[in-house]
């Protein structure tokens, strides 16, 4: 098998710069949208698989990786926004979109408000569910933790001690892996590479997205874990009733990753998904 080249790039836009990773081919692309706390670094598997057939772009989305973090509130409008900027900055009419978690959510609002951008859909272990009411309070007057890292005790001070306790933190070792991803040394030490403030603000202003659902014409994959933890079975049977054109799959491994818990299952699965485009 050739070696998939993997090309990186800052794509400096007028509202954020977006870091990517592109294989740059001449075939219908593939964009990967990771999920919160990660980067494109989530989708090295997936690229290797499909950069033979495929264009795959995976970037970092804003507040993530190498991407710009500027203080904002983060929602999933703003970052499909920034995904379509990126689309146009590549001259990329339309892609298959796959988010992965908050990917997910960002992918449906692409698919939902820019239909003409995106050929087929895959939503990885995300639910549209969310709080009924957007959150109006100003950015200034919240106070915003990242839930998650608020208690780490950053920078660590190396490497061995910052995977100890990710590892000791995480569920699984594909979700410590997953956080790894986002570990870089700095002069004071390893720093997460993520914005605190971002991840707050993501979870703050967050909203559920039914609503967008039905304005999704193009073919959907909809993807949960075997656990069911992020989408409960009301939620995954209302999420395609919603959607017009779904196909719907469970994957055996109950690790959120669902892409990687069992890659085997997942290329099945999503090969299935694309025969059908």
């Amino acid at each position: 098998m050739k070696t998939v080249s993997i090309h990186r790039e800052i794509a400096k836009m007028q509202n954020i710069d977006i870091f990517f990773r592109d294989t740059q081919t001449d075939v219908q692309a593939i964009l990967c949208l990771h999920g919160r706390w990660g980067r494109g670094e989530t989708w090295i598997d997936f690229i290797h698989h499909y950069g033979q057939k495929y264009r795959v772009i995976a970037p970092d989305q804003r507040g993530h990786g190498l991407s710009g973090k500027p203080v904002g509130k983060y929602t999933s409008e703003e970052m499909a926004d920034d995904m379509v900027s990126l689309l146009d900055y590549l001259h990329l009419q339309a892609v298959i979109l796959v988010g992965h978690s908050m990917g997910g959510a960002i992918a449906g609002y692409v698919a939902a408000k820019y239909p003409q951008r995106v050929h087929a859909l895959a939503i990885l272990d995300k639910s549209a569910n969310g709080p009924e009411t957007r959150n109006a309070t100003p950015l200034t007057e919240q106070k915003l933790v990242d839930p998650v890292t608020k208690d780490w005790p950053l920078p660590f001070t190396s490497l061995t001690e910052a995977q100890g306790y990710i590892k000791a933190e995480m569920e699984s070792e594909l979700s410590c892996q997953y956080f790894m991803n986002s570990l870089v040394e700095t002069v004071e030490g390893y720093q997460m590479m993520f914005s605190a403030q971002a991840m707050a603000a993501n979870i703050a202003y967050y909203e559920n997205w039914w609503h967008l659902l039905p304005e999704i014409k193009c073919p959907v994959m909809l993807l949960r874990s075997s656990s069911h933890e992020a989408v409960p079975d009301a939620d995954f049977q209302k999420m395609q009733s919603l959607i017009a054109n779904c196909t719907a799959y469970e994957v055996s491994h109950p690790d959120h990753n669902v892409h990687l818990g069992n890659k085997r299952e997942f290329y099945k699965y999503f090969e299935e998904f694309l025969h059908k485009i």
